[in-house]
Order: C-alpha cells, then structure tokens, then sequence
C-alpha cells in the first residue's frame, strides 16, 4: 500500500504501464524506491489513472517462476483510489493495527 503521483501511462500489449512516483509507502511487504512502474492487465475493472493524478494504491509484488520478472501489479483484488489526506490517516491507522 503506497501513495503515489502518476507520471505517465504507457499501453504495452495486453497491459498498461504506468511510471508512479512513490510519495509514501503505508505497508513494507517489498522495498519500492522512488521512482516505479505499476503493471495493470487491460482486463482489470480498475479505474483509469490519470497522469498527474495522486492515489492510494494497493498492488502486489510478481515475480514469475523463472524470477526473470519482478514487477509491481495491481490486479483486481487490489485498489486505487484517489489520495486524500483523510484516505492517508485512515490508512496510517489501520496499519497500526494489522
């Protein structure tokens, strides 16, 4: 879970790209560094990201069998929503408590 700025969306195949600078990360499952690209299948029900559009956004580590791919993917089960200050704090206090 992290908050990011959207840089610019790329469609690459059956996937859109998008470059996310990372604002501030909620949860440390994997390390992000500042600068990232979050992965999102086209076939995904998840809203559009808006270049220049700050949001909340949960995604997952893949890394393939092969570990010839490691990349950051938001899939249906994950979100991205647009970052507010009172989405931050509510965030912040539920990862106090998980």
């Amino acid at each position: 879970v992290f908050h990011g700025r959207i840089l610019a969306r790329r469609v690459v195949g059956q996937e859109t790209r998008y470059e996310v600078e990372v604002k501030a990360p909620y949860r440390r499952r994997f390390p992000l560094v500042s600068r990232e690209y979050l992965w999102v299948p086209n076939t995904c029900g998840c809203p559009s990201l808006r270049e220049g559009g700050e949001y909340l956004l949960m995604a997952r580590r893949h890394v393939n069998h092969e570990h010839t791919l490691n990349r950051i993917l938001l899939q249906d089960d994950g979100y991205a929503r647009p970052w507010t200050p009172r989405e931050a704090r509510l965030v912040r206090e539920a990862a106090r408590h998980c």
